[in-house]
């Protein structure tokens, strides 16, 4: 299936759950606006013509929310999947905002500063009319960052022709940024799995962590869980997987990969590796998808889409996945993870604490009056910890998936949104 195919899946269920006609049904799986635009851009010295993309797919809650990515794969499927799970995630933690998203079709790897920011300030250009602060609010995504955003929101105010710092999250403090918004994604995560781990009576100094992928996410969840006591087994990245059943030292990790662009520049430079040391150690260096079927109590995909499928879902150990990751379990793949009692604590649960945070920080400049770390952390932890127990009990009283449990809860608010502003044909 489709990325969009897999969403629709889980929100099909959840409608079949919740008695939906099919009328219903159509428009709760059906984005509300699709726009695609062509970015005339200069890059390396000649004219391209990008392919960009803003699907603002259900705003029955709230203004449209979801971030914007800069990425050569970036096509309208995977938007249209990605603006859908953020409607749902904004619903399943209680922020009033619907959902959206965007991309660009575009490597930002591989070209200058200024070519970037010639791409950033086209889209926000382009997609002005689109967006606004009480309409559609873009953040980050994969490839882009605070100073995007920056470039983004300077040529919306000029186009605009005023000053508007809430039209766009996950911009640097100078700007109007929140606190605590670098790192919410994971602390969300982290939040949810503490609760997790306190109600099932798990020791947290003996439960073992592997995390796949060591981005910002999955570095700063590595480092936030060995803070908090617990044993990070593995971590990889696309260069390779490292392993030590003893423990790893995130903080030592981040390091070597910022030196040698890899987790497994710990012990290894190109294809030299210290074998000694990691011997002493008691450390390996594995292949990229080795992370997946360590042994270990819980595992964190927090880098791409559809990497625990149905081929791989038998040979993982783990009992527990977490993740910080969109949608890197496919339905398929959530079956035989279920009939082999893995809990997967679903992304539109357990990443949520990125939009969240964002929430705050359109709050802040609404309000012109911003927040302290603590006071940010604090909202977050208690809008993360309120949700799940949400779905904890659904999931207890229903015997369901926390999956099952979240797009229930989630489309079940959009669908009463929905109804109560009269846009469906039949009532219930």
């Amino acid at each position: 299936m489709t990325p969009f195919e897999q969403i629709t899946q889980h929100i099909i269920l959840a409608s079949n759950a919740l008695g939906l006609s099919d009328e219903q049904k159509n428009k709760l799986q059906t984005p509300y606006e699709i726009h695609q635009k062509t970015l005339p851009v200069t890059l390396a010295g000649k004219e391209e013509q990008l392919s960009a993309y803003r699907v603002q797919f259900n705003n029955a809650r709230g203004p449209y929310k979801g971030g914007i990515r800069f990425h050569p794969d970036a096509d309208l499927d995977e938007v249209k999947a990605l603006a859908a799970a953020m409607a749902v995630k904004c619903a399943v933690v209680g922020i009033p905002l619907g959902g959206a998203k965007g991309g660009v079709a575009f490597d930002p790897k591989t070209y200058t500063g200024t070519e970037v920011e010639a791409v950033a300030r086209a889209y926000a250009q382009a997609m002005s009319e689109h967006i606004g602060v009480d309409q559609d609010i873009p953040a980050p995504d994969v490839y882009t960052n605070p100073q995007i955003m920056s470039w983004m929101l300077d040529a919306y105010e000029k186009k605009v022709g005023k000053s508007e710092p809430g039209v766009i999250t996950g911009k640097p403090i100078a700007l109007g940024g929140s606190l605590g918004r670098d790192t919410a994604t994971a602390q969300g995560g982290v939040y949810v799995l503490k609760e997790f781990v306190a109600h099932n009576n798990l020791d947290i100094s003996a439960t073992t962590v592997a995390v796949q992928g060591f981005g910002n996410a999955g570095a700063t969840a590595a480092k936030l869980l060995h803070d908090a006591g617990y044993t990070v087994v593995a971590v990889s990245d696309s260069q390779g997987t490292l392993y030590n059943p003893q423990g790893i030292d995130p903080i030592a990790v981040e390091k070597a990969k910022n030196e040698h662009k890899s987790v497994t520049g710990l012990y290894c430079e190109g294809g030299v590796c210290d074998l000694e040391a990691m011997e002493n150690d008691g450390a390996q260096v594995l292949g990229v998808d080795a992370v997946l079927t360590l042994t270990c109590d819980v595992l964190v995909p927090a880098a791409l889409d559809n990497v625990i499928t149905a081929k791989n879902a038998s040979e993982v150990q783990a009992k527990i996945i977490l993740e910080l990751a969109n949608n890197p379990v496919t339905p398929e793949a959530d079956a035989v993870l279920y009939n082999n009692g893995v809990t997967v604590l679903p992304d539109v649960l357990v990443n949520a604490g990125g939009v969240t945070v964002s929430y705050f920080e359109w709050v802040q400049n609404r309000q012109q009056y911003y927040w302290e770390l603590s006071e940010v952390q604090d909202k977050l932890k208690k809008q993360m910890v309120s949700s799940y127990h949400t779905l904890r009990d659904l999931v207890q009283t229903k015997n369901i998936s926390y999956r099952e449990a979240a797009y229930l809860v989630g489309i079940g608010r959009i669908f009463e949104a929905m109804r109560l502003k009269g846009h469906f044909t039949t009532q219930q």
